[in-house]
């Protein structure tokens, strides 16, 4: 479907048509496919999969999940999908920045200020419940995603489930 081509809200629809018909499906493809942003279609999920907290939130929300052990940090662009697996690590503002170093792969400067929402999402991924803390910028992007571990058997790790589900509750 050619964005330019349709309006608005055709691109909706298809978009709502899309996930009505893959649920699971990967929310930047779907954003993309129909010239949207990955935020717009997230606002798509059936009610209760995703909880907004404001921006304003952001440090209360990274230094909490400083605490769940082990998790998966993915940065989805068009060029790449980028996961890295590791602990969060306290950061601190500085020079227009969050940075964010210590003893662990998961580090850098993010630009905090650009943050406007971030997402609790509770979906079916490939078949799987899947628990992320998506953290989105003006445009509707998503900057990086917070996802809970999984196990060898491929099962969501039952600590971070409670601390997931009791954090994304002071926001609903």
């Amino acid at each position: 479907m050619s964005a330019e081509l349709t309006a608005p809200e055709d691109r909706l629809a298809a978009a709502r048509a899309a996930l009505a018909a893959k649920p699971d499906g990967v929310i930047e493809n779907v954003a993309r496919e129909h010239g949207l942003s990955p935020r717009q279609v997230l606002a798509m999920l059936p009610p209760g999969e995703s909880i907004a907290a404001p921006a304003a939130a952001f440090e209360a929300i990274w230094t909490d999940v400083t605490g769940w052990g082990e998790v998966l940090f993915i940065v989805n662009t068009p060029d790449i999908v980028l996961e890295c697996h590791g602990p969060l690590v306290a950061g601190s503002a500085g020079h227009g920045w969050f940075n964010v170093h210590g003893d662990s792969p998961i580090g850098g400067h993010i630009k905090a200020s650009n943050c406007s929402e971030i997402c609790f999402v509770d979906r079916v991924f490939h078949g799987r419940r899947s628990l992320s803390i998506q953290f989105y910028n003006a445009a509707g992007e998503a900057m990086f995603k917070i996802f809970v571990r999984r196990d060898r058997e491929r099962a969501l790790l039952p600590d971070q489930i409670v601390k997931f589900e009791a954090l994304r509750a002071t926001y609903a």
